[in-house]
């Protein structure tokens, strides 16, 4: 649904059916993918994001930024709370401001947003970062990130095989049906050793508070997107991985401050901050390698930025108005 507000002036109101209509993959990869470079080469303006704990298993974060080529700005306001069964929910809005007049100019439902921009950019740092022949791909989890993330996985490698684990084999038997539909590729559910068996892509997409992947677990030219755990206190890879792969993030500032694989795997004396061999905007941009070696495992740490958000938003204003802004 859209809505034009008249007391608040053309304010665009798209709630989740209408961003997951219009923002496709084929248009949300390239969008998060210069997203991503223009963060890394200083073309955005954006702070730690805070963190306000409210109760037990329950967060308001914001999240703000400024794009200094186009003027766009903005934030995202979420709450992520603890389901009963262990997975978060992200609720929100993204909010974007007309950067000459700076009135409000399109409100998105963040959660839809969030998910599918996750995706994109794992997806585009996969294209990067993966072997060119990667062919199986493994889902650790069976929430909204993993189907998504196999949807967005799908556009860029030519999957002959999909494999879900969860700690739910009934999750996991209901995702691999929905991944099969989705994307037409063979899915099935299976043990956790059976998923990560010669797989060339892994996706970690729990909610887990400590690590559910080690190194030995993990075949030599393997590409790992560690997206599940989004802060301090969580950590959904052992450090042994962290100090084992090429160790590429999202944004360095972020996660020296809130990865917490990376963290931990720190405090331990197995890294030290160098160990972050790149941000994917500078290996997307040509400026830093990515995969040096086809044995070489490679890891993307995403935490998740305003940057996206607000690259996501803008495009959806353009669709929807005919505007760029």
């Amino acid at each position: 649904m859209i809505l034009a507000k008249d007391d608040l002036g053309d304010l665009v109101v798209l709630d989740a059916e209408a961003v997951r209509a219009r923002l496709t993959y084929e248009a949300a990869i390239p969008v998060v993918r210069e997203a991503m470079i223009a963060l890394s080469d200083g073309r955005v303006r954006q702070q730690l994001r805070s963190f306000l704990p409210w109760g037990e298993g329950k967060t308001f974060a914001i999240m703000p930024a400024a794009m200094s080529e186009t003027g766009v700005f903005g934030a995202k306001l979420v709450s992520v709370f603890k389901r009963p069964d262990g997975g978060k929910a992200h609720e929100g809005v993204v909010l974007l401001f007309d950067p000459q007049s700076g009135a409000p100019v399109c409100l998105a439902d963040a959660g839809e947003v969030t998910a599918i921009r996750t995706a994109a950019a794992s997806a585009a740092a996969t294209d990067a970062l993966a072997r060119p022949d990667a062919a199986v791909l493994t889902l650790l989890g069976a929430g909204k990130q993993a189907r998504a993330h196999a949807q967005a996985i799908a556009k860029v490698r030519a999957l002959r095989q999909i494999r879900v684990w969860a700690r739910s084999a009934e999750q996991a038997g209901a995702l691999a049906d929905q991944v099969a539909a989705d994307t037409g590729v063979e899915t099935l559910a299976a043990s956790m050793e059976a998923a990560l068996a010669d797989a060339d892509i892994v996706c970690t997409l729990t909610a887990a508070a400590d690590p559910i992947l080690a190194l030995a677990q993990v075949a030599p030219g393997t590409h790992v997107n560690v997206v599940g755990s989004s802060g301090p206190a969580q950590a959904e890879i052992a450090g042994d991985l962290v100090a084992g792969g090429r160790f590429i993030v999202d944004h360095r500032e972020h996660v020296l401050a809130h990865g917490g694989e990376f963290l931990r795997a720190k405090a331990a004396g197995l890294v030290v901050d160098d160990h972050v061999a790149a941000e994917i905007g500078q290996v997307l941009a040509g400026a830093r390698p990515g995969r040096t070696a086809a044995g070489e495992i490679t890891l993307y740490k995403s935490l998740g930025h305003a940057a996206q958000d607000l690259a996501a938003a803008a495009w959806l204003y353009q669709d929807a108005t005919g505007t760029t802004l």
